[in-house]
């Protein structure tokens, strides 16, 4: 358990630390406010997507302690795949580094990635949720 804690502190430490420099020149309450923002968006997208049914629990602390960690961990990893890109996009519209047609492309390219990385994850939380029962049970 102590190995999972340090791994999401790591994690959120370094989509802390990239989205900080991400976002460039913005002044620092704003880079405070998006980050924050940012993390609790997608605490809800990765809550949101958590499997909570059709796996048979035998206690329910045990069920919402192994999703309060997979949510913990996910909201981590969706955090950095999303929030550094979307504050170098920031920066760029602030400075007008970037044309309204290259901020849609990119916009919709991180909109599918984003996506794509939710759906293998609810299939990853699911199989992980069952192998996490499925060592409980054989230990008993």
């Amino acid at each position: 358990m102590i190995f999972i804690v340090i791994t999401a502190i790591i994690v959120y430490f370094v989509c802390i630390a990239w989205t900080w420099h991400s976002l460039g020149e913005i002044e620092q309450k704003k880079k405070v406010i998006f980050i924050f923002i940012g993390i609790i968006l997608i605490y809800g997208i990765t809550w949101f997507i958590c499997p909570k049914s059709g796996i048979d629990y035998q206690k329910v602390e045990m069920k919402k302690q192994i999703q309060n960690i997979l949510v913990l961990i996910f909201t981590g990893i969706n955090a950095i795949i999303v929030m550094p890109q979307i504050g170098k996009l920031l920066e760029k519209i602030k400075e007008n580094e970037i044309e309204k047609e290259k901020l849609k492309k990119r916009i919709i390219l991180l909109i599918i990635l984003f996506i794509l990385c939710i759906f293998f994850e609810r299939g990853y939380m699911k199989d992980t949720q069952e192998g996490i029962l499925r060592v409980y049970q054989s230990i008993k």
